[in-house]
């Protein structure tokens, strides 16, 4: 069981140089202090903001970058894309019908990288 994930969750991706927040909408969803997070959040810039700059060379900025620079990895700014719900979630618990996340779900990237979190935003409530 894993603690359940609230909007102001904090995470990281693997190939992102900065940590990040979740952003939560309310609408239609279970309250908490915060809004109660599903597998449906995952919209970049709305529910998943950037990692800073990025490091993967799937992304294509970065290997633009690269390449002008003579093969030198030149991180670019981030750009979030979602290949995919947070995986596993939580079935059993539905909000706004949909399963909940837990701080244990994951989420990737269709540039390589693996987003987690290091903090739920919600220390007390385990799903």
């Amino acid at each position: 069981m894993g603690l359940c994930v609230t909007g102001g969750a904090a995470m990281t991706c693997t190939f992102g140089m900065a940590p990040s927040v979740l952003n939560v909408l309310p609408t239609a969803k279970t309250m908490s202090a915060m809004p109660l997070a599903t597998i449906a959040d995952t919209v970049p810039f709305v529910n998943i903001t950037p990692f800073g700059m990025c490091q993967s060379l799937a992304n294509p900025t970065v290997a633009a970058a690269t390449a002008a620079a003579m093969g030198v990895l030149t991180p670019m700014p981030c750009t979030p894309v979602p290949a995919g719900p947070w995986a596993p979630g939580v079935p059993q618990v539905l909000v706004g019908g949909k399963p909940a996340v837990n701080d244990q779900c994951k989420l990737t990237c269709a540039y390589g990288g693996m987003i987690q979190f290091t903090n739920s935003g919600c220390p007390t409530v385990q799903l």
